[in-house]
């Protein structure tokens, strides 16, 4: 059955148009405002005909055809680690840091070397992220 103009639009419609959108905003043939403006239209769309005056006066863009041109996996996939795991590692690496340098202030000032306490805070962490790592599983393949 074909799309007549007057036929609700899915999210998922809407989600493929604004990737047309988006698409025609990088390759400069719609300003940033008018991304914007039309974007704001878009998700107050309701059918099929609305969506269509949205890209009316744009070329037709084949999304699949820029899909095919992706490298390869980003770099923390080839590096075998999934990137939420990099991103926790980062974290535990950050507030690690930030506890020894209050530590290390800390003892400074006191002119006392006091309790390395950062180790309670790093130690559990550090083992729970280490058995995700080692144990968990790897980088989903699609």
């Amino acid at each position: 059955m074909a799309n007549s103009p007057e036929m609700r639009a899915s999210d998922v419609d809407r989600d493929r148009v604004a990737a047309v959108l988006r698409e025609h905003t990088a390759q400069g043939r719609i300003t940033m405002d008018e991304f914007n403006e039309r974007l704001e239209q878009l998700y107050k769309s309701r059918t099929y005909g609305e969506l269509a005056k949205l890209t009316a006066d744009l070329p037709d863009v084949d999304l699949r055809a820029h899909q095919a041109k992706a490298v390869g996996p980003a770099p923390a996939e080839r590096a075998g680690m999934h990137p939420g795991m990099r991103a926790a590692w980062g974290a535990w690496a950050v507030a690690s840091g930030i506890n020894w340098v209050i530590w290390l202030i800390v003892s400074v000032t006191s002119a006392d070397l006091v309790y390395p306490w950062p180790l309670w805070v790093m130690g559990p962490w550090g083992v729970i992220l280490l058995m995700s790592t080692i144990f968990g599983s790897g980088p989903r393949r699609t």
